[in-house]
């Protein structure tokens, strides 16, 4: 048993603790929980056969641990799910402390232009081994291969955990591989909002209700021809929205092999999630690749190129910051000839290029995943849960924290921070110990 530190509550007694996912909510959750009462047995059961898989492939194996952006209130709008329950909990766990916290454990973070916030090694490596290490330092029991099937309260407090061990064992020295049936005083369910449902079967055999969970942040398939022969084209600064809807969003675009992805792309899929599911993933998203200039100012920034550039070929003439490639696209969608000058530039065909300068319509037929994460919207009521304590209000002694809860982000480190803060905020209440910001 780990020995009671300076700072420990006074007469707590030990209780066991389970931690149902081996992902970054988890994990802190277990950590923050076991350094605030080191009394408590605590453990993480994880069904797969490694911990922290999404935190080593997020941000392309770089993690996105986190976003500068440090105000709680201008931080929590970056929620489509749970802006307004996060507030609390972001006031009393910010991205400032997520920094503070990984620093004084070694692992400093840099902020890229974007705001998204990185290990200065560039590896998610830094990250899933800052975390492995301090939870075992912690004395935090780690089970791989060890599904949970399902928690039924007993009658005398606490839960029977049904156990679907798949081989595992404990990674934690001195102890055994784990029996079928397992009981613990309270638990935490954090199993990410990913393909498994065994987290919202738990809950709501506990009484939970939870919203159906469909995919967030995701990139859109395009089949038209002239915007496949463009991958890899990126654009800084475009607007999209989808036609009939009110969803609209602005920042960079990426063309890829099946469509469009990029930030703009991933921000719109996030708040469109559920609306976006209703149309079946068919629709038409209108892009607008020169947000800044009105269709008239664009036909007078043509008529200026016609006089000053008389003989150059219009195809070979790209108004900035259209890369190229896409204006080129662009001007025989407009009917233009590759051999047409700017003299002999007909005013139909200007009108032509600003409208799809300024309204460009691609069918949308599907989507996909963004890399290899997986995002999802839905998940357990918002309503259900005490954000102070991430208690349970139907439940007493279940918790939760992260994606299993019906709350995501957009992309930019964003999921990954309400990870921390629910799972900081969660392990502190389990350990019923008053929290320090760095503990």
């Amino acid at each position: 048993m780990p020995r009671a530190r300076l700072g420990s509550p006074i007469g707590v007694a030990r209780e066991k603790i389970a931690i149902i996912g081996g992902g970054a909510a988890g994990f802190f959750a277990a950590i923050a929980c076991a350094r605030a009462n080191p009394e408590n047995d605590v453990s993480i059961f994880e069904r797969g056969s490694e911990f922290l898989t999404k935190v080593r492939i997020s941000g392309g194996g770089r993690c996105n641990v986190t976003h500068a952006c440090f105000d709680p209130r201008s931080l929590s709008e970056q929620y489509p799910r749970g802006e307004r329950a996060l507030i609390s909990p972001l006031h009393r766990f910010s991205p400032s402390d997520t920094v503070a916290w990984f620093e004084t454990r070694g692992v400093r973070l840099k902020t890229e232009t974007d705001g998204r916030m990185f290990p200065v090694t560039d590896s998610s490596r830094t990250i899933v081994d800052c975390l492995l290490g301090e939870a075992k330092a912690a004395g935090v029991r780690l089970y791989p291969r060890s599904g949970v099937e399902g928690a039924v309260r007993i009658g005398s407090g606490g839960f029977q955990l049904i156990m679907n061990p798949q081989g595992g064992h404990s990674a934690h020295a001195g102890t055994d591989s784990i029996p079928s049936h397992t009981r613990c005083d309270r638990l935490l369910l954090a199993t990410g909002g990913s393909r498994s449902i065994s987290g919202a079967q738990i809950a709501q055999s506990l009484g939970h209700a939870i919203v159906p969970a469909v995919p967030s942040l995701f990139s859109f398939h395009v089949s038209a021809p002239w915007l496949r022969s463009l991958p890899g084209v990126s654009i800084a600064d475009i607007e999209v929205m989808v036609a009939g809807t009110k969803l609209r969003e602005r920042g960079p675009l990426l063309i890829t092999h099946n469509g469009v992805s990029g930030p703009a792309v991933l921000r719109l899929s996030a708040w469109g999630a559920r609306i976006l599911h209703g149309l079946d993933y068919r629709f038409i998203l209108r892009v607008n690749w020169l947000p800044d200039l009105t269709a008239e100012a664009i036909r007078g920034q043509l008529q200026m190129f016609r006089q000053s550039n008389p003989n150059r070929l219009v195809i070979n003439s790209p108004l900035p910051p259209v890369p190229a490639r896409l204006w080129e696209q662009l001007a025989l969608a407009a009917g233009i000839d590759r051999e047409t000058r700017w003299t002999t530039f007909a005013r139909a065909k200007a009108h032509e290029l600003a409208r799809l300068l300024t309204r460009t319509e691609l069918e949308v037929n599907g989507k996909s995943l963004n890399k290899d994460e997986f995002v999802t919207c839905g998940g357990v009521s918002l309503r259900e849960i005490n954000f102070k304590t991430m208690e349970s209000r139907i439940t007493p002694h279940v918790y939760f924290a992260g994606e299993l809860l019906d709350l995501d982000g957009v992309t930019g480190g964003f999921n990954f921070q309400a990870a921390w803060t629910t799972g900081w905020v969660a392990g502190h209440a389990m350990a019923d110990a008053e929290p320090k910001l760095l503990g």
